[in-house]
C-alpha cells in the first residue's frame, strides 16, 4: 500500500527509512556490504533481492530520494558514504574492505576518494538489484546486460502517475483562477461564464494529457533529444486535435490553443527528465536555460490572447 501511494505522489518525500547499517540473514565479518539509498521503495527492492543472502546493507541518508536522482543531486555522494561508514563503525564489523554500490550511484561517488578517506574499495554492482545474487556468484563480475539500463514502456507507464498528480494540482489551481475571470467577463452569469471557460479548460486538460501522459509513454519515438522539444511536438498535435474537435470558433481562439498547449506540454514533458535515465544533470540545466523562458512566454502569450478574445465579446 505504501508503494502504491507513493506512485501517486502521496507522502512521497516521507517514504523513507532511517540511515544506518542493517543486516539480512545472519551476516558475519566476511559477508558482503551493499550500499543503497534510504528511499523505502529502493530499500525494499534491494532487501527483496538479497533476502537469501547473509549480508550487510549500509543505508545512506539521501533525504528519501532514490539512488539515481540522489547521485545527481549529491545526496548519494562521497561525503555521505564516508560519513556513514564511520558512524556505523563498519570497519569494526567486517574484516574486508569492499563496498558494493548500485551502478547508478556512479555520478555521485568518487571511488578513489572513498578509498583514500575510509580504506574501503568501491565496487559497482549491476543496475538492477535482482541481478545481485548472480553478480556475487560470478565473483563480482557483471555481464553487459547487467550494466545496461533499459527504460521501456512498462517502466515509463509506472512513472506517469507521479507526473500527472502534480500537473493536475497545478491545473486545478489555474482553472480556478481562470474561472473567476470568466465570471467577471460574463457579469456573473453562470452559463455564459462556463462558455468562456471552455477554451482554457480544453487547453489545460490537453496540456496535461500531452505533456504528462503521452510524452513519457511515447518518449523514444518523439523527435528531438530535449524533452521540451518532445513535449512541444506532442503538444502541437494535441492542440490541432482540440482545435478540430473542441469549442474554438474564431481564429483568435484557435491561436490561443495553438500557442498555449505546446508551451505547457513542453514544460510538463521537461519535468520528466527527473524520472528518466535518458537525462543528465548538466543536460537538464542546459535545456532549462533555453526552454523555460520560451515555455513561460508561450503560456503568457496564450493567456494574453485569450483575455483579448474575451474582452472583445
Amino acid at each position: 500500500m505504501g508503494a502504491f501511494k507513493v506512485r501517486w505522489g502521496i507522502g512521497r518525500m516521507k517514504y523513507r527509512i532511517d540511515a544506518g547499517l542493517y543486516a539480512t540473514g545472519e551476516p558475519t565479518a566476511e559477508s558482503p556490504v551493499f550500499v543503497t539509498a534510504n528511499y523505502k521503495l529502493t530499500f525494499d527492492l534491494l532487501r527483496k533481492a538479497v533476502a537469501s543472502i547473509d549480508g550487510w546493507v549500509l543505508v545512506l541518508d539521501t533525504l528519501g530520494i532514490n539512488v539515481w536522482c540522489a547521485a545527481g543531486k549529491g545526496t548519494f555522494g562521497t561525503d555521505e558514504l564516508v560519513d556513514r561508514i564511520q558512524s556505523s563503525r563498519l570497519t569494526d564489523i567486517v574484516n574486508h574492505r569492499k563496498l558494493i554500490l548500485p551502478q547508478l550511484a556512479g555520478p555521485g561517488v568518487a571511488g578513489h576518494e572513498v578509498k583514500k578517506r575510509s580504506g574501503f574499495q568501491v565496487i559497482y554492482g549491476p543496475v538492477k538489484a535482482e541481478d545481485i545474487p548472480e553478480f556475487l556468484e560470478k565473483c563480482l563480475y557483471a555481464e553487459e546486460r547487467m550494466r545496461t539500463k533499459e527504460f521501456g514502456f512498462p517502466e515509463r507507464l509506472a512513472l506517469v502517475p507521479m507526473e500527472v498528480v502534480p500537473a493536475v494540482k497545478a491545473g486545478l489551481f489555474a482553472a480556478a483562477a481562470l474561472l473567476v475571470l470568466c465570471f467577471l467577463f460574463a457579469g456573473f452569469s453562470i452559463s455564459e461564464a462556463l462558455g468562456y471557460f471552455a477554451i482554457p479548460a480544453e487547453a489545460i486538460v490537453a496540456s496535461i494529457l500531452a505533456g504528462a501522459v503521452l510524452a513519457p509513454l511515447l518518449l523514444p519515438w518523439l523527435p528531438g533529444r530535449a524533452f521540451s522539444v518532445k513535449g512541444t511536438v506532442i503538444g502541437i498535435l494535441a492542440a490541432l486535435f482540440v482545435i478540430s474537435f473542441g469549442h474554438a470558433s474564431s481564429l483568435l481562439e484557435k491561436t490561443v490553443l495553438l500557442v498555449s498547449i505546446p508551451a505547457m506540454s513542453a514544460y510538463l514533458a521537461m519535468n520528466f527528465t527527473g524520472s528518466s535515465t535518458f537525462a543528465s544533470l548538466s543536460g537538464v540545466r542546459k535545456e532549462m536555460r533555453f526552454a523555460l523562458p520560451l515555455e513561460i512566454a508561450g503560456a503568457s502569450l496564450g493567456l494574453l490572447l485569450w483575455l483579448i478574445a474575451r474582452s472583445g465579446r
